[in-house]
């Protein structure tokens, strides 16, 4: 039996050359992907804030690529954090997978390196997750915020992190002890073992 959606693959086929039963939807789907990350990745190179900077490892890999972020502002002021990003195949209908590669003491990043970032959720409560019309500048612009104006106390993922944050805020600013050296809270950006804590 012949059904439309068979005849529609078959004439696909033949439009594009590709015999029926040939290479699967997935490889399609990449080759989708990667014509929508020329677009994105050429308006993310026009409107990368000041405070980042995006790197390629292999030119023809645009679906994986670092992002380094230096606030000049806030706590984590004159730190740089690095970033990997991967954009699955099935972009843009899922978000990029983000990981931090900087080990740091923030409410909004675990020292494992997930995000919570509500734009990176493929499925928000909030409606404020990932939708088919964000785009990687959406992403790099909501990672460089992480450090400013989204720093989120309210529904953190280091819970340990926003305590102490708040706790600071309230209290006279405190020092952190990391590898047996004392640092003020604004060099919490490399931290190698969880911090110590000690009024200052």
């Amino acid at each position: 039996m012949l059904t439309l959606a068979s005849k529609l693959k078959r004439d696909e086929g033949v439009k594009t050359g590709r015999p029926p039963g040939g290479p699967s939807d997935s490889s399609h789907r990449v080759s989708i992907r990667d014509r929508l990350l020329i677009k994105e990745v050429a308006e993310l190179e026009a409107n990368l804030p000041s405070t980042c900077k995006a790197s390629f490892p292999d030119e023809n890999k645009l679906h994986h690529f670092q992002l380094a972020v230096s606030p000049d502002e806030g706590y984590y002021q004159s730190g740089t954090f690095h970033f990997e990003i991967d954009v699955p195949e099935a972009y843009n209908m899922v978000p990029p997978k983000v990981k931090c590669q900087t080990r740091i003491w923030h409410p909004n990043i675990a020292e494992t390196g997930e995000i919570c970032l509500s734009l990176l959720r493929e499925h928000s409560i909030d409606g404020t997750g990932w939708a088919p019309t964000r785009t990687l500048k959406d992403v790099v612009w909501g990672l460089n915020s992480l450090f400013t104006d989204l720093l989120n106390f309210d529904d953190p993922l280091n819970i340990d992190a926003a305590e102490h944050h708040l706790r600071d805020k309230v209290t006279k600013p405190t020092k952190l002890v990391w590898d047996q050296t004392v640092v003020d809270m604004s060099d919490w950006i490399h931290c190698d073992a969880s911090p110590t804590i000690l009024q200052a």
